[in-house]
């Protein structure tokens, strides 16, 4: 992985402050889905879940203007949300709230050149992020016109 992919793959801090600084400020969320599901097997592996269980699921497009440069899911198993209201997030960023709360501990992010994703995709990441009891897997996916607009290399 180059350099340049480092920086934006590898970093602890808001995705979504980065992503504002890099579109100028002409950042917005596009909520793709929302639901009650079951997780991906790797994501209930990651979860420690069972497969067969339901999960609080959230996929969005974190856009520059209106074209998507990460494509987001987030993942969390019910007895973990404790009155958390997500599901009113609406066109915010997950990120937006997490990076708020003072006891937010984040997991070591793991990285992957595959994706689920139906955009092209170069890099993908992903963690779990926890707050008290209340833990949330977050994955994202950096697309090719990401790359392209930020003169990112292909790989």
């Amino acid at each position: 992985m180059s350099p340049d992919w480092w920086h934006w793959v590898a970093s602890t801090d808001s995705l979504t402050a980065r992503l504002i600084e890099a579109a100028d400020g002409d950042f917005r969320v596009r909520l793709l889905a929302q639901c009650l599901t079951r997780p991906r097997r790797d994501e209930a592996l990651a979860l420690a879940v069972s497969p067969s269980h339901y999960v609080w699921c959230r996929e969005v497009a974190l856009c520059a203007g209106e074209r998507p440069w990460v494509m987001a899911r987030s993942v969390a198993p019910l007895d973990a949300l404790h009155g958390q209201r997500l599901g009113q997030l609406g066109d915010r960023s997950l990120g937006s709230w997490l990076f708020r709360q003072p006891d937010l501990e984040r997991g070591p992010i793991s990285v992957t050149a595959a994706s689920p994703c139906t955009l092209p995709s170069l890099w993908g990441r992903r963690s779990e992020f926890r707050h008290g009891r209340f833990r949330v897997l977050v994955q994202e996916f950096f697309t090719a016109r990401m790359a392209d607009e930020l003169g990112l290399p292909s790989r």
